[in-house]
């Protein structure tokens, strides 16, 4: 096969369902949507544009009445993610309502040690459902990839937002400066591969 002719993606190979699921069918997961992120040594590229991304998401979510959780990194006191202080907080553009529950996590995966399952299931979101989980928030190509992966690993179905999204420059292990567009859109690409479907915006998921 040519380099220039892309491979059929496993979901393709596998005959996976790749129709963007009905939010009003779903649970919204929002993963590490923290102040460290739009500021300082984690700051991302288009943080605040997913920031915004996100909270329109969220808006979109409380309207259809659909479950909503929080996930939140806690990488202990003084880190960029300390919880107990601003910067480890989640930002006031997304932050939780009274009832909407918040998932404390030390992993890149959502699912792994945590509450997340039972807290899923407790909203009636139980592993194999046939309902689908909406995953946005930071980093793409860490947290939010292996959170869907986790999903899929727990027998979710799980549909990533592109645009509530974003990851950040980093030097690649031949000393190359991977750019956060290129290394986004890679992430991205992993998921559609094989974990679940990606809507570019937040409007490509139907109601």
């Amino acid at each position: 096969m040519s380099s220039d002719n892309p491979s059929k993606a496993l979901r393709d190979v596998f005959g996976l369902d790749n129709r963007p699921p009905r939010i009003a069918d779903s649970a919204l997961v929002l993963i590490d949507y923290q102040n460290t992120y739009s500021t300082g040594v984690m700051e991302l590229q288009g943080a605040k544009e997913a920031l915004a991304a996100g909270a329109r998401l969220l808006a979109r979510a409380r309207a259809a009445g659909i479950p909503v959780v929080h996930v939140i990194n806690d990488g202990g006191d003084g880190t960029p993610y300390d919880i107990r202080a601003h910067i480890g907080s989640i930002s006031d553009e997304v932050a939780p309502r009274d009832g909407e529950p918040v998932v404390v996590k030390t992993f890149a995966d959502s699912f792994q040690a945590t509450d997340l399952e039972k807290t899923l299931t407790e909203l009636g979101f139980g592993p194999g459902s046939d309902k689908d989980l909406v995953l946005a928030g930071f980093m793409t190509h860490m947290c939010v990839t292996f959170t869907a992966q986790g999903a899929v690993n727990h027998g979710y179905r799980p549909t990533v937002v592109a645009e509530a999204t974003a990851t950040r420059t980093l030097t690649a292990p031949d000393g190359s400066v991977v750019p956060a567009k290129t290394l986004q859109a890679a992430a991205l690409t992993t998921i559609t591969d094989r974990f679940g479907p990606v809507v570019r915006t937040v409007d490509g998921l139907p109601d």
